[in-house]
């Protein structure tokens, strides 16, 4: 999609974004966030792989918004679909049969791996979570749930309690039957490996242990995500998946692969889960990539076994808008529009040709660069003080003025990030072009020197 024939912003769309201001400041109620102490910024239009802010700039979106806009902004198939559909039939209680639902769970069941092939549709992520959980909880008639520390599931009840990060602590009243675990993150090891192959190990001889300690028996699911994605893209070692799916095999726990971020392309392949060869999930559940986030969406897919359990008897649980009919056909057309541009191929060859080199490049370069990791178009920079003692530049769970000074400096030379804590991620659409990735890093190399600034020798 074209990205230099946009004609200018207008007054109109200048004035319109100024009002829409001034009523979000005084109507509405935003997420995570303290009211009085946000400047939320406006969103005035958006193509491909850009935003226009509320004073006309054109950012670059190396955020994907909330690493959802996976095939970018306003891509026409879509729009075209939605409207096609809105035409034809808008919206249907979930009970009756639409063709746009039944597309896409067919599709759905397609991709994913093993014979998850049932679809349970929901309106987004942490509902997602939620009904895993549930049906996990009803297949085996146990309670508990295990979790990473380093994750984040939703921000619904049950799906903030599984959470591991730091905005769980405020909501969790030990109630939700959840037990975190540390997964693998050799950079900042909880297992004082050396290796790759220790953190590995170490990290499933803890989880084993915990299991046990806990009592096998009581364990219903274990939740992981593929990649962890706001967390801190650590990819894990192949062989962690396949390791944690033997030990859940072992004591009979439901294996959930939360697919919600790193699904859909974002890791170079359909689902993230993939990178282990042979895993198959006794649930999967998605979100935000099956259709970037144009119409709400998000599912459960489930195991024959799973499926079996609710044959005959009744599945306590639903939605109103269960499999809306825009929202599907919205999926459809993503799904199609990812095939026939080869979206999934090209995350993968960003990976590895320009992302991969990129950021090695500037970690070389730059002191105030931990570590960079990721894959096809989810990588992470670890923004640290020391390299040598990797104090980040900003604490866990919170934020610091030097992180403050990278976001706003990023935006001034045109670069939407997604930032969370001492990171950065880079995390564009799959289908952004090779010169727009290359502009991304170029004004990363930029902000990074603001960011060698704040380091410690």
């Amino acid at each position: 999609m074209s990205t230099t024939t946009e004609p200018a912003v207008t007054e109109e769309e200048l004035a319109a974004g100024r009002r829409a201001y001034e009523l979000d400041r005084k109507h509405v109620f935003h997420s995570w966030s303290a009211q009085k102490q946000i400047t939320p910024m406006t969103v005035t239009r958006a193509e491909g792989s850009y935003v226009w802010d509320g004073e006309g700039r054109k950012l670059l979106d190396f955020s994907s918004q909330l690493v959802n806009t996976n095939i970018g902004h306003q891509h026409p198939k879509v729009v075209a679909a939605i409207q096609e559909q809105a035409g034809k039939l808008c919206t249907i209680a979930p009970q009756y049969v639409n063709d746009a639902r039944s597309e896409a769970a067919r599709l759905v069941s397609e991709l994913t791996p093993g014979n998850l092939d049932t679809v349970f549709f929901t309106n987004g992520g942490a509902d997602a979570i939620e009904h895993a959980i549930r049906m996990a909880r009803l297949h085996t008639g146990r309670y508990k749930v295990l979790s990473g520390y380093r994750s984040y599931h939703g921000g619904t009840a049950l799906a903030v309690n599984v959470t591991g990060d730091p905005r769980r602590i405020p909501n969790d009243y030990g109630t939700s039957g959840t037990v975190h675990f540390h997964i693998p993150f050799l950079y900042r090891t909880q297992f004082h490996a050396a290796t790759q192959d220790e953190e590995c190990q170490r990290a499933l001889d803890h989880l084993e242990q915990l299991i046990l300690l806990e009592g096998p028996g009581a364990f219903a699911a274990l939740v992981l995500e593929s990649i962890p994605g706001t967390a801190g893209i650590m990819v894990p070692p192949p062989a962690y998946l396949a390791g944690v799916r033997e030990l859940t095999r072992k004591y009979g726990i439901m294996f959930i692969a939360d697919e919600v971020m790193a699904g859909f392309g974002r890791s170079g392949k359909w689902f993230a889960v993939e990178h282990a060869e042979g895993v198959e999930p006794d649930l999967l559940t998605f979100a935000k990539g099956i259709n970037s986030g144009y119409v709400p969406l998000g599912g459960v897919a489930i195991s024959d076994e799973i499926a079996a359990t609710f044959a005959d008897a009744p599945y306590p649980g639903g939605l109103t808008y269960s499999g809306h009919p825009l929202a599907c056909a919205a999926a459809v057309a993503t799904i199609n529009a990812m095939r026939d541009e080869g979206m999934v191929e090209n995350a993968s060859r960003l990976g590895t040709d320009v992302f991969g080199p990129g950021l090695a490049a500037l970690a070389e370069k730059h002191p105030s660069i931990g570590e960079v990791r990721g894959t096809g178009a989810f990588w992470a920079i670890e923004f640290v003080k020391n390299r040598e003692t990797r104090e980040p530049l900003a604490p866990y769970g919170g934020s610091s003025p030097a992180m403050n000074a990278l976001i706003g400096a990023s935006k001034e030379r045109g670069l939407l990030p997604f930032a969370n804590f001492n990171r950065f991620h880079v995390v564009p659409p799959l289908n952004i072009t090779d010169e727009d990735a290359r502009t991304g890093l170029a004004i990363l190399d930029e902000v990074m020197e603001i960011a060698d600034g704040y380091t410690e020798e």
